[in-house]
């Protein structure tokens, strides 16, 4: 848990070229004043790596986005080394339209869920994850507030 009363989240990513998509998490979270770190880690390539973020997580972050593309086992890896929530971001790749990475995210076994937003769904992956931390943050609610009664305008 966080000794400041500022959330933060760790964000993670399989691959340097998911980067263009999380740009839209990172800002955002910004936009929110939700601080974030962001590791490149892939669940194949590099699973120490991973294993050990998760594992570390809850020292540091309130919640994860982990986002990757294809088989996508990033997201469901995290989850299964932490308790901490974590939101999956599938992204398109151009075998499967990002469909791989989607139902790789979604078809999580029982007791390792994942909550996941659409293929790409880099805003909405920071919405959900500023309500979920809204319950511990009251300014944070404030702003998802302004923020909601801005999408009506």
């Amino acid at each position: 848990m966080n000794k400041k009363l500022v959330p933060k989240v760790g964000v993670i990513v399989g691959s340097k070229s998911d980067l263009p998509t999380i740009e839209k998490v990172e800002q955002q979270l910004k936009d929110f004043g939700i601080n974030y770190e962001l590791t490149i880690a892939s669940a194949h390539r590099t699973p120490e790596k991973v294993k050990k973020f998760a594992q570390e997580a809850e020292k540091k972050y309130d919640l994860i986005i982990a986002a990757a593309g294809m088989a996508a086992a990033l997201p469901g890896v995290v989850a299964a080394h932490t308790t901490l929530p974590v939101i999956g971001l599938p992204i398109h790749s151009p075998a499967l339209s990002g469909h791989d990475a989607l139902f790789s995210i979604v078809q999580m076994p029982p007791g390792v869920p994942v909550a996941t937003v659409a293929i790409d769904g880099a805003k909405n992956a920071a919405i959900l994850a500023a309500q979920i931390l809204a319950l511990k943050y009251p300014n944070l609610k404030l702003r998802l507030k302004k923020f909601k009664r801005a999408l009506r305008k």
